[in-house]
This record gives structure tokens, C-alpha cells and sequence, in this order.
């Protein structure tokens, strides 16, 4: 099936370049550009706000807290519930018509600066004060220049329009509104990350050795054709003919601008029905890789390898094995079942099984073909990550990777182009994720490293798999380290991982005197069989 694989290798690319991020869940937006100083450096932190009505739990709100004023309670339980009341002024910027005795202040932004609306609304006697942003996102609140903020002493925390609007209701319906005021701190690591970085690396293990595997099955053929002077050899005389793809300095090159465009193009077009269309072509890629994956596991067993011996033509698809038929139905419906529930809970699941079934395929498909290619390549994905990540925030004030990985605009929860687990121990829920690109483009180095030592019948310790490999996930946990001491932003994997793996091939290759080897024919030199001359008739 050519034009399946073309396809996959098409959408492979396209999913490649739109998503190459780590990330863990943050606040996002701006405003915190004005320097720390006494009495306004506290961190942005999240927090909850659960609710009561009339002595009944109702809706649960998420606020951030502002950059000055004491820090709030860590634990539900040891938060104190306290009796909501409406601002009057609604802006808080004059004393309030009516003394406060230890209530949570509702007031509306603008007219005056957050500190301002603080002081008032303590020295009117609330013990906290809940500002409404304009807009249904967080804002985070700074500290004016040459404000004096080191008097205030209650919290202070910003919620979105949508949750300021529904407390208003409830108290305009003279309801009695009370509620807690906390930010439970996440966990240093969680679990997630760890079984993530277990998924990477497995998802390149298993692939490396299925395409070292194919190599020298087909070098194997090749040198016994060659021996037997057989004329099938002209057949089977380049490995673009079992539908491999070798990538060119040329191909790695245009990965940056070709990459560029795709990811604007998310980042404008982002809508609910774009993302109907990324999923669409998500579970097409998805179908193709997970039938490609289930047909050759299928094949080592001598029962289903007879099966996929026997070809059937099919219109538009040309001769397609009885076992690609059989497991065909099975993988459009776990496709199916993915898109329609994708919104649950558990699709996670189905969309990693997706997902790694299309990188595996990818990676078996896509080759580099010796190390100056794959530097080439990596050192451009370094490039392309570092930009997106961080640089374009001075462009587009946002960074336009981590706008496109969480899905914003799209009432989605993240484009389908990841690999995802929920955060299992993080009291703020979420997803940690890493991006196709972080596995498919340093893994493409790493199965070239398998297939060289394949060919060249070195040994796991003096070859070079086992240190691509361990620098891949080395590189990979010190990416996690660093999601996790910037408070779970967006991190840039490659910046982490693309050093660490260039950096071992060549300094290993230079040491062992195979370095030209590597960056020029990429395969080691194997002595020519003896050619069996046929009589002549």
C-alpha cells in the first residue's frame, strides 16, 4: 500500500513540525515584566476557590494570586470558609457605603490600580478580595511603580469573568455565598512524567530495532543475490523501492521554513473546526500506523506470516495481503471510537496508541541515511524549537508552540498531535505531554546508530545505539527537571536533547576513528561475496 505510506509520510511530517514541546501546565498571559521588590514578589500561583450556596457545595473556581499581599493556605482544610459580599462601590476604588466585618470583597477591575482596590477594601474590613477580570482568562497582578504595598495584609486573587458574573448572581439573589481561599502546591515530580519518559524511549526503542531489523534483512537478500548472480538484484537495487525515504541535507534544511509555515498556520487558523480536521487526518495517519505495526507483529507468528503471503487486488489500492484486510476493520473502528469519545476521560489512551503506532511507522518509513544529514536536521529542529518556544513571544506576545500544543481557541483540550498522560497526584489535574517531534526527529538518529551497529556487527557496548539511546533519555529527564523548576512551563525538549545526542555520536565516532564513516556513506564497509559466474548458453 504506496499511497498509504506516502500519506503517512506526509501527515508524519506535518505532525512533526507543529508539535515539538514539554509541558506540564501553567498559568499563561503577561504583566509580569516590572521587577520584584519588598512587598511585591510573591510567585504566581494558582488558586481554588470552592463555594457554597445557602450552605450547599456548588461550582468549584480556579483565580491566580497577585504578586503582592500574604500567601494563602496550602490545604483545603486548614482554609477558613468565609461569607462573600458585594463591592459598593462595584470598583473599589472609594470607601464602600457600608463597613465589612471580615468578609471576601467581590469588586470589578479597572478605575484604579489592584493595590489601590486592596487597601480600600481592607480598611473597609474585608479579610479578602476577589477581583473580576474583564475577560474570561487570568491577568496577573503586578505591583504599579512607586506603589507602597508593604501595608497590605489579605489576599488578594483574580477570577475570570464567567466565575465573577455567576458569584453576582447568586448574591443579587440574596443567597448566603461562602467559600475557601487555597493553592495546593503540586508535587515535585509526578508520576506521569515518569511513565511519559518510559513512553518516549520505548516508543524509539521498539522502532529502532524494527528498522534495524529491516535493514539487514534487506542487506542480507542483497549480498545473496549478489553471490548468486541472480538478475532479480537489478529488482531490489535501492531501498526507496520497499518504500523507505532517505532524508537529504537539502529535505532537513527546508524543515525549518517548511515547519514555520505549518505552525502559523495552526496558530492563525485555530478554531474548533480546524481541529475537527488536524483530528480527522490524526486517526487517518493513526488507521495506517496502527495497521502497519499490528500486521508486522501479526507476521512473526508462522500462522499469520502464511496469511500475509496471499494477495488480493483491491480498486484504488492495487494488491493488498488477506492480514492488512483482516486487521483493517479492527483499527478504523479503534480510530472511530477514539474520535467520538476524545473528550472523555480515558481517550488519552486511545490517542497515545494512535500516536505511537504513527511514530514507530514513521521512523520505520523515514531514514538518515549517515550523521551529517542527521546533524543537519537536528541542529535545525534545535533551532526551530528554541524560536517558537521563547523567541516568539517578542513577535506575538505569546509563545506561539505552547499556544498551538494546549489547543487555544479551540475549545479543545490540546491538538492531536501528542503523546499525553494525566497528572495523576497533582491536586490541578491537567496532562503532562510531550510533542511527536521530541520522539520522531532524535529518533531518527537513534535507529540510524541501531542500524549501523547492525551492519557493521558491532556488539551493544561497543557500538553506538547504546549511547544515542542513553543520551536521548538522559537528555529527555533533564528536560523534565527543567519543566519542573519553571513551575511547569513549556519547555523546548530538543534544547536539552539535541546536545546531548550530537554531542555523543561524534565525540564517540572521532574516539573509535569511525567518524568519517558515520558522517559520509553511513554504513560500514562489508567485503564483496563472491559473484557465482552463470555459463554461458
Amino acid at each position: 500500500m504506496m499511497w498509504g505510506r506516502s500519506y503517512l509520510l506526509v501527515l508524519g511530517w506535518l505532525y512533526v513540525y507543529s508539535a515539538s514541546l514539554v509541558y506540564g501546565g501553567d498559568i499563561v498571559h503577561h504583566d509580569d515584566s516590572l521587577p520584584n521588590r519588598p512587598g511585591c514578589n510573591n510567585n504566581f500561583v494558582l488558586v481554588k476557590v470552592p463555594t457554597r450556596v445557602n450552605g450547599k457545595e456548588k461550582e468549584e473556581y480556579v483565580g491566580v494570586g497577585a504578586r503582592f499581599g500574604p500567601t494563602l493556605e496550602s490545604k483545603e482544610k486548614h482554609a477558613t470558609l468565609i461569607k462573600l459580599a458585594l463591592s459598593d462601590p462595584p470598583d473599589s476604588c472609594t470607601t464602600p457605603k457600608y463597613k465589612l466585618t471580615g468578609e471576601v470583597i467581590l469588586v470589578h477591575r479597572g478605575n484604579c490600580s489592584f493595590a489601590t482596590k486592596t487597601k480600600v477594601a481592607e480598611a473597609a474590613g474585608a479579610s479578602a478580595i476577589l477581583i473580576i477580570n474583564n475577560s474570561t482568562d487570568l491577568f496577573k497582578m503586578v505591583c504599579e511603580k512607586g506603589e507602597d504595598v508593604l501595608d497590605i495584609n489579605i489576599p488578594v486573587v483574580m477570577l475570570p469573568l464567567d466565575a465573577g458574573t455567576s458569584l453576582r448572581k447568586f448574591v443579587d439573589a440574596n443567597d448566603t455565598v461562602t467559600l475557601q481561599l487555597y493553592s495546593p502546591k503540586r508535587p515535585a515530580v509526578d508520576v506521569a512524567e515518569v511513565f511519559l519518559w518510559l513512553m518516549a524511549v520505548g516508543t524509539i526503542l521498539c522502532a529502532s530495532y524494527w528498522s534495524a531489523w529491516t535493514a539487514r534483512e534487506e542487506a542480507i537478500e542483497q549480498d545473496k543475490l549478489l553471490k548468486d548472480g541472480s538478475d532479480e538484484l537489478l529488482q531490489v537495487s535501492t531501498t526507496s523501492s520497499r518504500g523507505v525515504v532517505e532524508i537529504t541535507v537539502i529535505s532537513a534544511i527546508l524543515f525549518v521554513v517548511v515547519a514555520s509555515c505549518f505552525l502559523i498556520m495552526l496558530y492563525k487558523l485555530m478554531s474548533f473546526w480546524f481541529i475537527e480536521v488536524l483530528v480527522v487526518l490524526f486517526c487517518i495517519g493513526g488507521v495506517e500506523g496502527l495497521q502497519t505495526c499490528l500486521v508486522a507483529l501479526l507476521s512473526c507468528f508462522r500462522w499469520f506470516r502464511s496469511v500475509g503471503e496471499f494477495y488480493v487486488k483491491v480498486p484504488f489500492l492495487g494488491a493488498v495481503s488477506y492480514l492488512t484486510l483482516a486487521t483493517c476493520p479492527f483499527c478504523i473502528v479503534s480510530a472511530v471510537i477514539w474520535a467520538v469519545y476524545r473528550q472523555y476521560s480515558f481517550a488519552w489512551i486511545g490517542q497515545d496508541i494512535l500516536g505511537i503506532s504513527l511514530i514507530v511507522t514513521v521512523l520505520q518509513i523515514v531514514r538518515v541515511p549517515n550523521l551529517k544529514v542527521g546533524v543537519v536536521l537536528l541542529s535545525c529542529a534545535f533551532m526551530y524549537d528554541i524560536f517558537w518556544v521563547f523567541v516568539s513571544k517578542w513577535w506575538f506576545r505569546e509563545s506561539v508552540m505552547i499556544v498551538v500544543a494546549r489547543g487555544d481557541k479551540s475549545g479543545e483540550d490540546g491538538i492531536p498531535m501528542l503523546l499525553k498522560i494525566p497528572r495523576m497526584f497533582d491536586p490541578w489535574g491537567g496532562y503532562s505531554i510531550i510533542g511527536f517531534g521530541d520522539i520522531i526527529l532524535p529518533g531518527l538518529l537513534v535507529t540510524f546508530a541501531l542500524r549501523y551497529d547492525w551492519l557493521a556487527n558491532k556488539k551493544l557496548k561497543s557500538g553506538y545505539f547504546l549511547w544515542a539511546m542513553s543520551a536521548y533519555g538522559l537528555g529527555l529527564l533533564i528536560t523534565y527537571i527543567a519543566l519542573n523548576l519553571m513551575d511547569g512551563h513549556g519547555q523546548p525538549a530538543l534544547l536539552y536533547i539535541v546536545p546531548f545526542i550530537l554531542g555523543t555520536l561524534i565525540v564517540l565516532g572521532h574516539k573509535r576513528g569511525d567518524l568519517e564513516t558515520l558522517w559520509t556513506t553511513g554504513e560500514p564497509e562489508r567485503p564483496c561475496p563472491h559473484v557465482r559466474l552463470q555459463p554461458q548458453s
